[in-house]
C-alpha cells in the first residue's frame, strides 16, 4: 500500500514527498538567492519573491502531509543496525527538519503581514495574520533570516548523514527513502 511502510523501504507516499520538498526547498533557496539579479520593484523580482512565497507554503501544507504519512506506522528497520545515539541524533535531525518546514513558512507570511502585504498563493490572497508593523516585520524578518541559515544547514547535514550511511557504513539508511527502479525487460 502507497501510505504504509514496509520493514525495509518507506511507503510511496513518503518517499515522494521527501523528493518533491527537497525539490521545493532547493526552489524556496533558489528564489532568495537570485532574487538579486533583478531591480528592486522590478517585475522580475516581484515573480521570483511571490514565488518564493508559495513554495515556501508549499512546503507548510505538504509537511502535513507528511507528517500524516509517518504517523501511520514506525519507520523501516536500518540494517545493520546504528548505535543508539546515532538513533537518537537522527530523530533530533527529522524533529528539526520538520520544525524547520512549518516555522519557516510561518515567519515568511509574518513578515509580509507585517509589512502590510497579502500573500498569494496559488491565486487565493490568504489572510494578513497580524496588523501592519514595520518594526514587528523587521523582527521577524532577522528570525526568518537567521532560520534560512539554519536551514541550509539543516539539509546539509541530512544529506551528509545519508550519504555517510549509505557510503562509509554500507548500511541501508539511504536506501529506505530511494525511489524504485523499475526493471525493464529488453
Amino acid at each position: 500500500m502507497p501510505w504504509k511502510n514496509s520493514d525495509s523501504r518507506y511507503s510511496t507516499v513518503s518517499i515522494a514527498l521527501h523528493w518533491l520538498m527537497l525539490v521545493l526547498l532547493i526552489l524556496v533557496y533558489a528564489c532568495i538567492e537570485f532574487r538579486g539579479i533583478f531591480p528592486k520593484g522590478s517585475g522580475g523580482r516581484t515573480l521570483i519573491t511571490e514565488s518564493h512565497f508559495m513554495l515556501g507554503l508549499t512546503v507548510f501544507v505538504l509537511v502535513w502531509l507528511r507528517l500524516f504519512a509517518r504517523s501511520l506506522g514506525p519507520a523501516p528497520q536500518i540494517f545493520p543496525a546504528s548505535p543508539h545515539w546515532q538513533i537518537t541524533l537522527a530523530k533530533l535531525m527529522h524533529w528539526a527538519l520538520y520544525l524547520f518546514m512549518i516555522a519557516m513558512p510561518l515567519l515568511g507570511w509574518l513578515v509580509t503581514s507585517a509589512k502590510g502585504h497579502q500573500v498569494m498563493f496559488y491565486g487565493v490572497d490568504l489572510p494578513l495574520l497580524v496588523s501592519e508593523d514595520k518594526v514587528l516585520a523587521k523582527r521577524i524578518q532577522g528570525w526568518h533570516e537567521l532560520g534560512g541559515t539554519i536551514g541550509y544547514w539543516l539539509i546539509g547535514l541530512h544529506a551528509v548523514a545519508g550519504l555517510y550511511h549509505h557510503y562509509v557504513v554500507g548500511d541501508n539508511t539511504l536506501l529506505r527513502m530511494m525511489p524504485k527502479r523499475v526493471s525493464r525487460n529488453i
